[in-house]
């Protein structure tokens, strides 16, 4: 198994007749995936990319069965979309758009937190690649070729970073079970720590990645929840040794506040729990290998 998606997992795009949506959406259907809609407002009854379109997230699970989206709705727009998924009962939702307002995240934070817990939709992003599970599925914007199927989880904030990891393991013969990208924005949809659950739940995967940078509790909170509840070894890379305190790097969440944010407190945090720490991007391959062969 895999988590989030398989093969079979029915899949709509949200803005799908948008100029990312669309390359993004062909992409997706070349790979595999089980695409079987999209939603763009005003444009229902019309096809694209040989599949139907629909004006509303509920129309379209109504008629398709979706239960997994994709948003590529603008940044203006893209919180109402994403409740607007919830609200449909779509049971696994990735959000692209970058540039979504902290304000409006807080909002979806907390109208997702009004749904019963057994009907509350899984939100990763916005701000990420994706989530793909190699051979099986692939719900985001990632090279696909680049991932080989296997036994290894892995989780980031950095999508260029999870291409990396992906690709030197592909190359040392490593293969990931499902990529999960979480996006790099202050306030999320998930957690590093509430992906890990998911792993540590998944036959599957065997290992786990996670791929931080400074900025944030979010690496700590995995170190423990590693150290408490995970039976499965883990590795981690987290960006930004050299990043001063207080300046933006890179994502929006990628700053230094306070204690404990830093990547080299991070680091030590992690080390302190048992998990094995590539010191440089270029090492996060050969790190899994090391992992995985008990070294």
């Amino acid at each position: 198994m895999s988590i989030f998606i398989n093969e079979k997992t029915p899949i709509i795009v949200q803005g799908i007749t948008g100029r990312i949506g669309s390359f993004h959406a062909e992409e997706m259907i070349e790979y595999g995936s089980n695409v079987v809609g999209g939603v763009t407002p005003g444009k229902g009854g019309q096809t694209h990319l040989d599949r139907p379109i629909f004006n509303t997230v509920a129309e379209a699970v109504a008629e398709t069965g979706a239960e997994a989206s994709i948003v590529f709705v603008p940044p203006a727009y893209a919180a109402d979309g994403i409740m607007e998924a919830a609200e449909a009962g779509i049971k696994y939702c990735v959000s692209i758009t970058d540039g979504i307002p902290v304000h409006d995240m807080v909002r979806v934070k907390r109208y997702m937190n009004t749904l019963e817990a057994d009907k509350r939709m899984i939100l990763t992003g916005p701000n990420c690649a994706g989530t793909i599970s190699p051979g099986k599925a692939m719900l985001g914007i990632m090279p696909g070729h680049i991932y080989q199927q296997g036994n290894v989880g892995v989780i980031g904030r950095s999508g260029t970073l999870g291409y990396e990891a992906a690709a030197q393991m592909k190359e040392l013969g490593i293969g990931i079970s499902t990529s999960v990208g979480i996006g790099g924005d202050p306030i999320n949809g998930s957690s590093f720590r509430e992906i890990l659950e998911h792993f540590e739940q998944d036959d599957e995967t065997h290992a786990v990645m996670i791929i931080g940078e400074i900025g944030g509790p979010q690496e700590a909170e995995a170190a423990e929840f590693f150290k408490e509840h995970m039976s499965k070894p883990m590795a981690a890379y987290i960006a930004g040794l050299s990043a001063p305190k207080g300046r933006r790097m890179g994502h929006a969440g990628a700053i230094v506040n306070s204690s404990g944010e830093s990547a080299a407190e991070k680091v030590e945090l992690l080390r302190a729990a048992g998990i094995k720490v590539a010191p440089t991007p270029s090492d996060m391959g050969t790190t899994m290998a090391a992992l995985l062969n008990g070294k």
